[in-house]
This record gives structure tokens, C-alpha cells and sequence, in this order.
């Protein structure tokens, strides 16, 4: 199936269906702005029938109750389901007619409906008004009258698909739907036809990808704080699920229910060994029918299987024709589909013929239900379309399955009610309720709990008024009947419930929703998926059995605790499915399926642990099947729940053992010091800066206490926040506006300082992590003379001494593996580390290697310039740059592998004081090793490695080379000094007496040596001045090969500081850049850097007269020069000549606007404030300095 060619059509349907159906709007007076009179008989000099006065009303009614835009939404997609399932049953020969409607015999768009108009027989033609159109060769007027009158005819057998089109839906219905590019003609050129023969997977990705481009818009909404309103849920949540988990979730619930009561059909529904192989090797028969994603139960203790066999005996007692299974979210109904599929296979080992069985599924079995509307029409017609692929005269039987759209009672016809009920004291009572409880129903959809009736009196009493001819009986069939059967299908028990849910953080809830779910499903409010999966425990019968496809946060986080202690007590899980943490891309959250029993027994489940594959769904597919066939695999597991409580949170951490569980009857890092969340500024982009973007000496490094910070009146000190995955030590960028104990802060709204409302562990030693990851955690190590932000908790320990201990074990595998199974998401909270058991020791060996590791982290750290500890390039030393390379990559390499040994051996230690031998090994992967490893090329990077951030290159080095060489240009670094030289506070200089600082503090970067400080001139002087004379040819050559440009090394060279200098300098101080790029365009007109701690309010006047102006008069004496040789030149070097004219003309007219806009900034003379930082002082200048990208 061509899902890209689903995708491209549907995304595009829909905006141009809109668009049509609007259009024709316009033609009945009906727009977004204005509505002409409702009673209207001519619009635009158009007399309109009386058909079209009737339908238009009810269009302008509809609007006036939903609003404009979804009255053309739902028109355009009731088209688009049309065209959809008028398309499927073409293609599949399920049109009665048996006359293709939108094509010929060989799939050509010409529609054989058109010329076989005359022998068509469908109830209502008018064969007159169709040789009266045929012999006027008015054939698209023909071809939308045929298409309406086909639509209406299959209302008699699929009444739930084709409504009469006696609406305003035919009122809007597109014209010129047989041109060229017209939605049904590229439906037919863009989608195979052979995508059309399965109904399921063709309905179901085109209702996905035609809801993608609202969903984005509804996400994109929600940035705004503009909540998800009923209308837009089914946009919102919608997920087509992938078939083999629909089969997984079936299988396991439905199918489970059958065989446990029918042991002796297993044979039957089961494959055997050779078949399952078969199966798992790709080897599959379009024919094959068994359940190969069945997963048999896992072995129980004795007293446990007598307690099942008891309920089972219940299950054998069961016919087919008994059970009820339902899909509450039904989407466009694969779940259902598959039901049909399992439910034949159980009727057939019962005996009953395919036409008996097909019959008694769609009276008796299934049960569906969606709140959008065109879901429920898609999930109808699919299963339709599966009774008419297993009866081929199934259309003929009148039989209509139980898939509804949930309706509201809000606009109930009071006359019709009274009519209905008839004085009857019992229907009165019935449909109050029923009236009362699904006012707003499309507001809450399935989770709402429906007071059961007695449903016979109220379907006995739509019986009695169908002949009825009161002017009430339409009325009260079209709108009390729907709510009747929405509600009975709300109140009524179920074998076996599966579905997935619609996912939607309480956050992004509506008002209404948020408070019905508070009040409703208060332990359970986190999530609209995890109030559903109450619900449908709620909705199943005792032992009967529930199958989800949902987020797989609810199994960890603290916010899902009591729906976990709900399945634990009320439930069994039968079986569960983790799939990889990004595995399924159509959703935005990691995701699991499970089954679970409605009761509660203290039986081992069984469970699929796949995080550890990545590739998509697919190979999560593999790797479940694999799974089915051989329990040894490594990765599946048997598990009773009651094993969970023991663990703090109670997670569902079915993978852990007896010794994993042992270690919390010791203690936890809570019983050894305090774990904190951190400041929170209220608004980070005024309080927060990279500290390299303020001035150094109004930083407060090293504070011990409050008191020591307050004695230096310093404004800014260091804090951490977060940061990339790193362990041991670093990750200090920031420095935070702390002045007077943070006196602007506290007055900001939504500031917050930490959990416990006090600043009393600011400045304080200790153990930090980034609170949200996309990897696995990482400890560092917390120096004292930091504040702590929200993003980084903190562990601060009583006893000092003991930090190397706690740092070694929180970097360790077996740390890990308890969070692992308290929390796998990707954010790491304070209680997840407060509730870890600690086994603590006094262990020299531990502490020793603690220590190493974080001076090997340090000496990483620090080893560039974005630290604030950093001293000098550790490129620099010695006559070649190439042996000063290699000496750095040794370096570097030695350090990686030290880390990594160290790691490894701190892993044993642990590994060992747990008892976790037989589960846990102690090795490192290399990417998760978080110091620097060198490679000449990324061709070199092994895969064990690749996707590192701390992967670096030969390349990357040599730019490292570069930023330190223009810091050195720029006065920021000195080779006669470690550290920082100048970072603002008094001008020095004589601290650069090796290597002169650039005097005015602008540095030209020109495509040739037009000023004597042009950057290039300066690099090679600095190149040198490091390396030596003699050796510079070959130095530069071997930053030239390292950059990879072609040409000799001044060009590349020169090329690089055009080209991507500025992008590298950009990336290294994460869009916070310290040098500024003076940039005309792309023309390279003009360039210039200058260094933002040396700005003067002067720097722009200079710049233009000294530079601007001086470039400017060389353009102009180059054109004068080339114009001349032009002249004279010959033919083939006139053409050279002029190619370099017109790039020089195109520098000087840039030039020249440029000088304009730099003209207005310097005539200002602006100063800047340091302490705004660079995206505030940046913007100033932002039309003549170069987009931070």
C-alpha cells in the first residue's frame, strides 16, 4: 500500500473539497461574512426550486448552531467518505448496479455510470431528466444527478454511509467534478487500485491523513494556550492503529475469552509450531486465518489454576451468539474489522455456516461507538464491507450492525418527546434520564456512565409509531431513537472491550471536559486515555477482558499511581507489550498495548520488554512475533502484579527480580539527604544568561554562601540548569541575575524557588541531573557557588563525604535499572531519585574512582572555550599543527577509554553489593561514555558511537582552532595568559605582547586583502606566531585539507571565514554569539566582525567611514579597471571579464544599500548594557549584522 500516495491525496482533498463546497456556498448566498435572507427565492437572479429553498434553510440553520467553518468541514468530508466507499465497492465489485461510478472496466476515469445511464435501474432515476441531459450533452450536470440518485439508492442497504441526500449536503456537492485535476479524477490517479481491495487499511489511512493538517493546526493551537473544543477531539487524538497490534489486542481478549471456556478448538484458531515459524520468517498465506500473535498463559502456581479453572467453567458455558464485544473509540473501525474476523473463526468451530454466522456477528456481537461522526460512518461501512466479503448476499438481508455516533440531547424536539412518550409515566422517566445524561455527550464520548433502562418498553414504543403518520413520528425517529441506542450501548456489559483511546494531557483539555473528568474519573484525571481505561473496566463484565493501545506513562510516573493500583486490585494483566521509546511516529508520545482480565487473581502475566530495539514498527513487529515463538528470547518476561507494590510508586516493572526487589528493605537516598527541584526565574530570557554574554567581572564565581555572594555586590552567579545528557561533571553555561538575594526575581510573577520556598541549599555542594532527557540519566558532581534550576534537581547529602559514593552509584548500570523500572520516561523527578535504595558502604575504591572520573570529565570540560574555567587551546605547542592534533586525539582517546574502564568497574562493584550478577552486565556502551573522542573524518566514527554528542572530528577541532585564533585577534584570549584576557571591565594591553589585539576592534572579512587587517592576514600571523615560520606553508595546508575545500589553503581558508565561520561561531555559543557579523547580503559586499565586550557607541560610525566607505571606492575603481580591459579585450576573455563585472557591480549595489541602513545606527551613537545580553543588544543592529542560524 502506497501510504504516501494515501497521504498526498487525502491532505490535499480536504482543502480542495473546502474549497469547492464553499464555492458552491457563494452561489446560494451563503458565505463566512454574510447570509442572504433565509427565505430567499432568487439569489443572484438564480430562482431557486423548492428543493433548494428547503435544503438551503437547513444549511443556514446548521450554520447558525455550529458555526460556518465546520458546516463546510462536515460537508466536504461527508463528500469525501463518499467518494471513499463509492470508490472501495467499485473496485471490490460490491456496487448492486454492478456499474462503476467513477471509472471504466480498465480503471480509465471514465465513468461507466454515465454511459450506461439509460440502463440503469435505481430507485428514484428520472430516465427522462436523463435523456433530457444526455441529449442536451450536459454531462456534468448528468454525471452529479447520477452520482446524487446512486448515493440515495444504496441508502437502502447502507443507510449508515449513504444518508438520503435530500440535505444541503447535495445542495454543496462541487461542480466540474469530471475536469481534470478535479478530487475524484486524482483519487483515481494518485491511489492504486489495488490499494482499494482491503476496506480497513485503505479507509483508515485516508481518515488519518485527512485529519493531519487540522491535527497540526489544533497542536499548534494549544502553543497558544487555545484548548482542544469537542469539534476538534477527533482531529486531536485520532491514530489509526497498525494491524498487527489490532490482531495482538484481539487475539488476547477476545480470542482468550473463547479458548479458555473452549479449550478443545485450539487446534482450530491456533497455528502449530511449523505454522508459527513459518509465520515469523515472513513466510505468510494471504490465507492463513489463525492467531499468530495469541499469547499462550503463562504457568501458574497449583492453587492459582484451580481458582481458573472455576472461572473458566463460566467461559464454557458461553454460545457464540452470546457474546458482546465492543470498540468505544471506534476510529474508522479496524479494531472492529478484526473482531468480525476472530468472531467468525469462533462461530465456525462452533459449527454455524458462513451466512449464519455473519448474520448473528453483526445482530448480536459488535458493538461500536466514536463522538466524530464520520468515524462512525467509516467504522459502520467497514463493517459492512466485512459481512459482504463473507456473504455475498448480506446487502439483501436488512440487517444494520450496532455502530453509532455518540449524539447530545441538547436540541431535543420537546413535541417529539411528548409524542413518544404518550403519557406513558415510564418512557417519561427513561428519557429524562437518558435526556439528562447525554446533554454534551460529544464533549466526553465514551467515558460518560449511562443509567441502564428497559430497553424493550422504548424499542417496543419506536415500533408502534414507524407506521405512525403524526407530524412528531420523523422527529422522534431520527432524534430520540439514536439517542436511545447510544445510550443502551453506553449502560451495557461486555465480554471483551478493546480500543485506543484518544490521548489527551488534562492540560490540553477543555473546560468543560476538565471538569467532567475531575469530577468524574478524579484518580484518574492525568489523561483522557487512562479516564477511558477505568471506563471500559466499568463497561466489561466480570472475567471478561479489556485490550488498549495507549501511552506508557501511566506504567511509571507518579501521576498515574492509581490507575496502576486499580488494574493491580481490580484487574489481571493478561499480557503487555513496551514498545521502543519512539517506535510508533504517528504518535508523539512512547507508547504500549496490553490485555487485562476484568478480575483480580494473582496470576503471572506475560510481558514483551522492546525498548531496547529501535527501527520503527516493524521491527517491533519482529521482534513480537519472535517473541511468540520462543519465550527464551531474552526479552520476554512472567509476572504477577503484586509483586509491583513493593516498589516505591508501585511501577510496572515486570522485568526486575528477587534481589532487585530486596535492595528497598534497605534504605533510600531520601534517608541520606535532600533531593530539590530548583529556581524557577518566572522568565528566563531577563533573568538568564550564558554566562559568556555578560560582563566576567560582575560574575560571582566560587560563592560559598548567601552572605559571601551578598559581600562580593556582584550581579550574576553561576547556575545550572539542565543541559544535554553528561555525567560526572559540567554542563555549566548559565549564570543567573541574583543581585541583592534575588530582589528582582521574587517580584516576578511565576517565579518559584524550590520545593521547599527557600533559598537555604542555594550555593551548596551536591549531586545534579538534567531533569529531562533523550537519554539515559546522568549525575554530575555540583561544586559549590551555583544556584540550582528547575531543570537541574539537586541531591544534597548531610554528610558531605559522602557525595563521591552517591555520585558513583547514580552513574552506575544498576542505578539505572531502578529507574528504569520507576520511570521510563524522559524526565527524571526529584522523587524518582529520592525513592532509589541505597546499599551504602564505606568504599575507598568507589570514592577514588568517583574522583577520577570527574577530573576526567572536568579536564574535558574545560578543554574548550565555552567553559569558564577554560585556559588556553590545547592545539597550541610545538612547529606542527598536525603532531599538536594527533598529541590532542591521543589525549582525548586515553581519557575516553579511562572513563570507560572506570565506569565499567564502578558497575562491578554495585553490580555485586546488589546481587545482580545474573541480570545486569557491567559494560559501557561507547556512546554513553560523556568525554570527547576524536576521529579525522565521520567516515571513522564507529557505529558503536555514532549518534554522540560527543563525537567530534578533525574538522571540529580545527575550528575550535580558529574560534581561539580570532579570540586571540580580539584581545578575548592572549597567548601570554591562561583564561580569559579581556571579557569586559578596563582595556589591558599589555597582556598581549606575543600577539598584538586588533586596535579598533573590527576585523574585515573581505574575498580579498583589501585592508591591512583583514582576517585572513591576521589568521596566518597568528598561525606564525604559534607554530613558527618555517612551518606555515604546511600548517595551513592542514587546516586547509581539515576545512575540506578545495583550492590552495589561503582560499579555503579564506572561503571558511566567508562562508561558515560565522554559522560555527553561532553553534558553539548555542545562538548567543559573542562576535558580531557586520553583513551587507549575500553578495559578500561587506563583512566585518567585531567582539561585543569591546563595543563603543562609536564602533558603527568607524566602521562606516574607515571600512564601508574605503570598499566602497575600491568597487568603484575595479569597475572602472575591469570596464576599461573589457574594451580591449578579446572575445573569449570578454566573457570572463564580464562574468567578474557583474559580480562586482552586484558587491557594489549591495554595498551601497548597505551603507544606508549602517549610516541611521552610527549617526545614534547607541550604547549597549552587557548585562541584556546578546538577543537583546543583537536585535538592536539586527538590519546590518549577519541571521543568528
Amino acid at each position: 500500500m502506497d501510504k504516501n500516495a494515501i497521504k498526498k491525496f487525502a491532505v490535499w482533498a480536504r482543502k480542495e473539497l473546502i474549497a469547492r463546497v464553499s464555492l458552491k456556498g457563494v452561489e446560494y448566498g451563503i458565505t463566512e461574512d454574510n447570509i442572504e435572507d433565509v427565505n430567499a427565492d432568487s439569489i443572484g437572479g438564480k430562482v431557486l426550486t423548492a428543493d433548494e429553498k428547503k435544503q438551503r434553510r437547513a444549511c443556514i440553520a446548521e450554520i447558525n448552531d455550529k458555526g460556518y467553518k465546520q458546516v463546510m468541514e462536515e460537508v466536504a468530508y461527508t463528500w469525501f467518505n463518499r467518494f471513499s466507499a463509492l470508490r472501495f465497492m467499485e473496485v471490490n465489485g460490491y456496487l448492486p448496479s454492478h456499474v462503476r461510478v467513477f471509472t471504466d472496466e480498465e480503471n480509465n476515469f471514465k465513468p461507466q455510470i454515465i454511459t450506461e445511464a439509460i440502463h440503469l435501474d435505481l430507485d428514484g432515476l428520472n430516465m427522462e431528466k436523463v435523456y433530457d441531459l444526455k441529449d442536451a450533452e450536459k454531462t456534468e450536470e448528468l454525471y452529479k444527478y447520477l452520482l446524487i440518485v446512486q448515493c440515495n439508492d444504496l441508502n437502502k442497504i447502507l443507510p449508515g454511509m449513504f444518508q438520503k441526500i435530500a440535505d444541503y449536503t447535495e445542495l454543496l456537492l462541487p461542480d466540474n467534478l469530471l475536469r481534470e485535476g478535479s478530487v475524484i479524477q486524482q483519487m483515481i490517479e494518485l491511489i492504486p487500485e489495488d490499494d482499494w481491495k482491503d476496506a480497513v487499511q485503505i479507509i483508515g489511512w485516508l481518515y488519518q491523513y485527512y485529519n493531519s493538517e487540522k491535527k497540526d493546526d489544533v497542536f499548534a493551537a494549544l502553543k497558544k494556550n487555545v484548548k482542544i473544543t469537542k469539534e476538534n477531539i477527533p482531529a486531536a487524538t485520532q491514530l489509526f492503529t497498525p494491524d498487527w497490534i489490532v490482531r495482538y489486542m484481539v487475539e488476547n481478549s477476545l480470542g482468550r475469552l473463547w479458548l479458555e471456556g473452549h479449550p478443545d478448538v485450539k487446534d482450530q484458531l491456533l497455528p502449530t509450531e511449523e505454522e508459527q515459524s513459518a509465520y515469523v520468517a515472513g513466510n505468510r498465506d494471504p490465507e492463513d486465518t489463525k492467531w499468530h500473535y495469541y499469547l499462550e498463559e503463562a504457568e501458574q502456581k497449583p492453587e492459582v489454576q484451580a481458582q481458573l479453572t472455576e472461572i473458566r467453567k463460566e467461559y464454557a458455558a458461553l454460545t457464540p451468539d452470546q457474546l458482546k464485544v465492543i470498540d468505544p473509540c471506534s476510529g474508522s473501525g479496524h479494531i472492529l474489522a478484526y473482531m468480525f474476523d476472530v468472531l467468525m473463526k469462533i462461530y465456525e468451530s462452533y459449527g454455524y455456516t458462513t451466512r449464519e454466522a455473519v448474520a448473528s456477528i453483526v445482530e448480536n456481537n459488535l458493538y461500536s461507538l466514536d463522538i466524530d461522526d464520520r468515524a462512525a460512518q467509516l467504522a459502520y461501512f467497514a463493517v459492512m464491507m466485512k459481512a459482504r466479503q463473507y456473504d455475498r448476499r448480506f446487502f439483501s438481508r436488512g440487517i444494520q450492525p450496532h455502530v453509532y455516533a455518540i449524539v447530545e440531547s441538547n436540541h431535543v424536539d420537546k413535541f417529539a418527546l411528548d409524542y413518544f412518550c404518550n403519557g406513558d409515566m415510564r418512557l417519561m422517566v427513561a428519557m429524562d434520564t437518558i435526556i439528562k445524561e447525554l446533554h454534551d455527550a460529544k464533549e466526553y464520548g465514551s467515558i460518560l456512565n449511562v443509567t441502564p433502562q428497559e430497553w424493550s418498553a422504548l424499542y417496543d414504543r419506536f415500533a408502534e409509531i414507524v407506521e405512525d403518520i403524526n407530524m412528531s413520528r420523523e422527529a422522534a425517529l431520527q432524534e430520540l431513537l439514536p439517542l436511545v441506542q447510544v445510550a443502551e450501548t453506553l449502560a451495557q456489559k461486555y465480554d471483551a472491550v478493546v480500543t485506543n483511546p484518544p490521548y489527551m494531557g488534562a492540560a490540553n483539555m477543555n473546560p468543560k471536559l476538565n471538569d467532567f473528568v475531575k469530577n468524574n474519573y478524579a484518580y484518574y484525571k492525568s489523561d483522557f486515555f487512562s479516564a477511558f481505561v477505568v471506563r471500559a473496566s466499568e463497561m466489561t463484565k466480570l472475567n471478561g477482558y479489556c485490550g488498549f493501545f495507549t501511552p506508557y506513562v501511566w506504567m511509571f510516573i507518579q501521576s498515574y499511581e492509581k490507575m496502576r493500583n486499580y488494574l493491580y486490585n481490580q484487574a489481571t494483566i493478561e499480557t503487555l507489550i513496551q514498545f521502543e521509546y519512539s517506535a510508533f511516529e504517528e504518535a508523539t508520545v512512547p507508547v504500549c498495548s496490553f490485555v487485562f482480565q476484568n478480575r483480580h487473581i494473582q496470576k503471572k502475566g506475560c510481558y514483551l520488554r522492546l525498548v531496547n530495539f529501535r527501527g520503527g514498527m516493524e521491527v517491533q513487529h519482529q521482534k513480537t512475533l519472535e517473541a511468540i515463538a520462543d519465550h527464551n528470547c531474552g526479552y520476554y518476561y512472567e509476572q504477577t502484579t503484586d509483586n509491583f507494590s513493593q516498589i516505591p510508586g508501585s511501577p510496572v516493572a515486570y522485568w526486575v527480580s528477587e534481589n532487585f526487589i530486596s535492595a528497598y528493605r534497605q534504605k533510600r537516598i531520601s534517608d541520606y539527604g535532600f533531593a530539590r527541584s530548583g529556581l524557577q526565574t518566572g522568565n528566563n530570557d531577563l533573568f538568564l544568561k550564558f554566562w559568556q554574554e555578560v560582563d566576567v567581572n560582575n560574575i560571582a564565581f566560587g560563592m560559598h554562601d548567601k552572605n559571601e555572594y551578598l559581600a562580593s555586590q556582584r550581579k550574576w552567579t553561576p547556575q545550572i540548569k539542565g543541559g544535554d545528557f553528561r555525567k560526572w561533571y559540567g554542563n555549566f553555561d548559565y549564570v543567573v541575575n541574583w543581585e541583592n538575594d534575588g530582589a528582582d526575581i521574587r517580584k516576578c510573577n511565576g517565579c518559584r524557588l524550590n520545593a521547599m520556598g527557600n533559598t537555604e541549599l542555594f550555593f551548596q555542594s551536591g549531586v545534579t541531573w538534567s531533569h529531562t532527557t533523550s537519554s539515559i540519566y546522568g549525575a554530575r558532581y555540583l561544586p559549590y557557588g551555583h544556584l540550582f534550576n528547575v531543570e537541574a534537581p539537586t541531591l544534597f547529602l548531610v554528610d558531605k563525604k559522602k557525595e563521591m559514593y552517591f555520585l558513583a552509584f547514580l552513574d552506575s548500570c544498576v542505578a539505572q535499572l531502578y529507574l528504569n523500572a520507576i520511570n521510563a520516561t524522559m524526565h527524571y523527578l526529584v522523587g524518582n531519585i529520592s525513592a532509589l535504595p541505597i546499599i551504602y558502604q564505606e568504599n575507598e575504591i568507589i570514592n577514588d574512582l568517583a574522583k577520577a572520573n570527574v577530573i576526567l570529565s572536568r579536564t574535558d570540560w574545560d578543554a574548550y572555550e565555552t567553559s569558564w574555567d577554560f585556559k588556553r587551546h590545547p592545539m597550541l605547542g610545538g612547529d606542527k599543527l598536525i603532531n599538536a592534533y594527533t598529541s590532542w586525539k591521543a589525549d582525548c582517546e586515553s581519557r575516553f577509554l579511562q572513563l570507560k574502564d572506570n565506569e565499567e568497574k564502578l558497575n562491578r562493584i554495585f553490580i555485586n553489593i546488589y546481587g545482580l550478577q545474573d541480570e545486569l552486565p557491567p559494560d559501557v556502551s561507547d556512546k554513553d561514555v560523556t568525554v570527547h573522542r576524536i576521529f579525522d573524518t565521520k567516515d571513522d566514527v564507529p557505529e558503536s558511537i555514532q549518534g554522540s554528542n560527543y563525537v567530534r572530528t578533525m574538522r571540529d577541532e580545527v575550528v575550535s582552532f580558529i574560534s581561539y585564533a580570532v579570540g586571540c585577534m580580539f584581545g578575548r584570549y592572549s597567548l601570554d595568559m591562561d583564561g580569559l584576557a579581556y571579557a569586559g571591565g578596563e582595556w589591558d594591553v599589555s597582556k598581549y605582547t606575543s600577539f598584538a589585539a586588533d586596535k579598533d576592534n573590527i576585523i574585515p572579512i573581505c574575498d580579498d586583502e583589501y585592508f591591512e587587517d583583514d582576517i585572513v592576514g591576521l589568521f596566518m600571523e597568528f598561525v606564525k606566531t604559534v607554530y613558527g615560520e618555517d612551518t606555515v606553508d604546511e600548517n595551513l595546508k592542514f587546516i586547509a585539507d581539515a576545512l575540506g575545500g578545495k583550492g590552495q589553503p589561503k582560499d579555503v581558508i579564506r572561503n571558511y571565514f566567508l562562508n561558515d565561520f560565522y554559522s560555527d561561531h553561532c553553534k558553539i555559543y548555542q545562538k548567543r554569539p559573542v562576535y558580531w557579523l557586520f553583513d551587507s547580503g549575500k553578495k559578500n559586499g561587506f563583512k566585518a566582525l567585531i567582539y561585543m565586550h569591546r563595543y563603543q557607541p562609536d564602533i558603527i560610525a568607524r566602521i562606516r567611514t574607515y571600512y564601508v566607505h574605503e570598499q566602497q571606492a575600491r568597487y568603484r575603481t575595479a569597475i572602472a579597471d575591469l570596464e576599461q580591459r573589457i574594451a580591449n579585450a578579446s572575445t573569449g576573455e570578454r566573457v570572463k571579464l564580464n562574468k567578474k563585472l557583474t559580480a562586482l557591480q552586484a558587491q557594489d549595489a549591495e554595498i551601497r544599500t548597505y551603507e544606508e541602513k549602517i549610516h541611521h545606527l552610527a549617526d545614534q551613537m547607541i550604547s549597549i548594557d552587557l548585562d541584556d545580553g546578546v538577543k537583546k543588544n543583537y536585535a538592536i543592529f539586527q538590519d546590518v549584522l549577519a541571521k543568528i542560524k
